[in-house]
């Protein structure tokens, strides 16, 4: 609707000049009408300027977390003012949103014409880049609903692109004879395995027991390969890569973690079997632990 995309732009210009003046005294409330005002005197309805940057202020902790782990090369105070702040709107649209006022890809698209809009030459490609990797993280939600798009985009030739490998683990443990699973809580809300990225030269299973013992303090045996997932992301400067993540099953004593919160990260936890089917995991985490789990019934 044009009138959020003129209170999205409104709501842009005064995250920066708060992020530009970095004060604490700055009084957002009074700057947002203060710019409605000047720039969209006609505006129906202001009401969704002010909840959108309440709702920003509230989750940019979190919301900085997020962008960090989707660009880890380029840290937040690295990103230039406008792309950082056009982020934080997209993705507290996409994570935290109504997804019934706004879906997913519609959250995606305003913030890539606001990038292209009020940005840099490469300010859209940027957002369009961690904006996707994100929704490619939470499971593409809305993907399969239907849109009004044009014809589909020329598949990615994979084999040209650049590799990334990465090494994680499902970890069980035993303790008076009950069995338990390691999990790791990460910023989107979901329980994953650890993992971590595998160094040139370094065997996968090398690299992780070491990435697994460096993220949360177990040390792990490798018992079995489990499979591996594959997915294209973006990078800003790199361009597309191809990152392979392989898994295995591993045991470790059952222990507390030594965990530090970093990297996307919050949380890390044992479970019981009987309780994993309440956890909020990725769909293509799933076949890899109905595997594991038969795999130790056996033993």
């Amino acid at each position: 609707m044009a009138n959020r995309h003129l209170s999205r732009s409104i709501v842009l210009q005064t995250l920066f000049e708060w992020d530009f003046k970095n004060s604490k005294n700055f009084n957002l409330k009074e700057s947002l009408t203060r710019n409605l005002k000047e720039f969209a005197p006609g505006l129906e309805e202001d009401t969704f300027v002010f909840s959108l940057t309440e709702q920003i202020m509230k989750k940019r902790i979190v919301i900085d977390e997020i962008i960090e782990k989707a660009a880890p090369d380029w840290p937040i105070d690295k990103i230039s003012i406008v792309d950082r702040n056009i982020l934080r709107i997209g993705l507290t649209e996409l994570l935290f949103g109504d997804r019934v006022q706004v879906p997913p890809k519609v959250a995606i698209n305003e913030a890539i014409e606001l990038a292209k809009t009020f940005g840099g030459e490469n300010s859209g490609k940027f957002v369009n880049g961690v904006l996707g990797a994100i929704y490619k993280e939470i499971g593409e939600p809305g993907k399969d609903e239907k849109s009004k798009k044009k014809k589909n985009k020329e598949p990615v030739d994979t084999t040209k692109l650049l590799v990334e490998k990465f090494g994680g683990a499902l970890i069980y443990a035993r303790k008076n004879k009950e069995l338990y699973l390691a999990f790791v809580h990460d910023v989107f809300g979901y329980w994953t395995l650890s993992k971590g990225h595998i160094d040139e030269g370094e065997s996968v299973e090398d690299g992780t027991v070491k990435r697994i013992k460096e993220e949360i303090g177990l040390d792990i045996k490798i018992r079995q390969f489990l499979g591996e997932n594959k997915y294209v992301a973006s990078h800003p400067e790199k361009g597309k890569t191809l990152k392979k993540v392989s898994y295995f099953l591993a045991e470790s004593e059952y222990r507390d973690f030594k965990f530090e919160i970093s990297g996307g990260l919050d949380g890390a936890r044992w479970f019981q079997l009987s309780e994993i089917p309440e956890l909020r995991i990725y769909n293509d985490i799933i076949p890899l632990i109905s595997k594991a789990v038969e795999i130790i019934s056996k033993q």
